[in-house]
């Protein structure tokens, strides 16, 4: 057995086990205060770069937990921006630098409007170390329209791996009009490129910049459902998403009232009335202080 293959293997899955550890060790001092409802969609794209660090932290507070045998006590991970992977666990000695995974990074923001991740893997599976992983974190704020992040487990998945899944998917399985096919790099392409190397795999045709995006090839979907079930201050994740599309456009209060009428019509049918009109009310009443915000 190659020594050093299964001394990777060990840290890779000593990684993953911290990475599905998250909801545990995961800490983070934002405060998000004041926030309207209709400017959730958007707590994404302000807050990624932030969950996205304070992963990386956590995963160097958790050493214990990836690696409990001291093995490789003189690397850490660290976050680089706009290079894959865009989290390496290192070793530096002056100006040599050893790198024993990767990790491609992706924070989800679970009540986000199109309720899944939007990550993009478009690298070349060439470029994916055999170790290297790809992850998602689903986060929210803890009250909802307010609060601290507060992430659930994530979904992780070997990085070559998924580009191979992807490259398939796109070429084989995808029902399509257009040309399947993908170029490739035409340089030789090694794991951990610099940031100026072409590694990434482009597709002939992509009018919907759906390239990469994992989350629409079935890869994940087992991990889209539970996390979208989960239950964010007593109502599931999806049911939240629903409920703030309505009011992420100008819509007249009337047509919302009969639209919730008609959602609710099921629980009022069933001879739970009361408890149906009641529900009916506080979501109005909900609606409208969202509405006035």
């Amino acid at each position: 057995m190659d020594l050093e293959a299964d001394r990777l293997r060990r840290l890779r899955l000593g990684v993953e086990e911290a990475l599905r550890s998250l909801p545990v060790y995961f800490r983070s001092t934002t405060n998000i205060e004041g926030i309207q409802a209709t400017d959730l969609f958007a707590l994404n794209t302000l807050l990624a770069t932030t969950i996205e660090t304070r992963v990386v932290e956590t995963l160097n507070r958790t050493r214990s937990v990836w690696d409990p045998a001291g093995e490789w006590n003189t690397y850490s991970f660290e976050r680089q921006a706009q290079t894959f992977p865009d989290v390496r666990l290192v070793s530096r000695r002056g100006s040599e630098i050893d790198i024993a995974l990767g990790i491609e990074l992706k924070g989800w923001y679970l009540p986000a409007k199109e309720a899944m991740p939007s990550l993009r893997l478009t690298v070349n599976p060439a470029a994916c170390a055999p170790h290297d992983l790809v992850a998602v974190v689903p986060w929210y704020l803890s009250n909802v329209l307010s609060g601290v992040p507060t992430v659930l487990e994530p979904w992780v998945h070997g990085a070559r791996a998924a580009a191979e899944h992807r490259n398939h998917w796109w070429t084989e399985v995808r029902v399509t009009t257009t040309d399947p096919a993908i170029v490739h790099p035409s340089q030789p392409v090694r794991p951990y490129p610099n940031k100026a190397d072409e590694v990434a795999d482009k597709p002939v045709a992509d009018r919907g910049g759906n390239f990469g995006r994992l989350a629409r090839t079935g890869i994940m979907d087992d991990f889209l459902q539970a996390s979208l079930s989960t239950s964010v201050a007593g109502i599931a994740a999806d049911h939240w998403i629903k409920f703030f599309r309505i009011y992420s456009e100008p819509v007249d209060p009337k047509k919302i009232d009969k639209w919730l009428e008609r959602r609710m019509q099921p629980a009022l049918c069933t001879g739970k009335k009361e408890a149906g009109d009641q529900a009916l009310q506080l979501i109005r009443e909900l609606g409208r202080l969202l509405s006035e915000n």
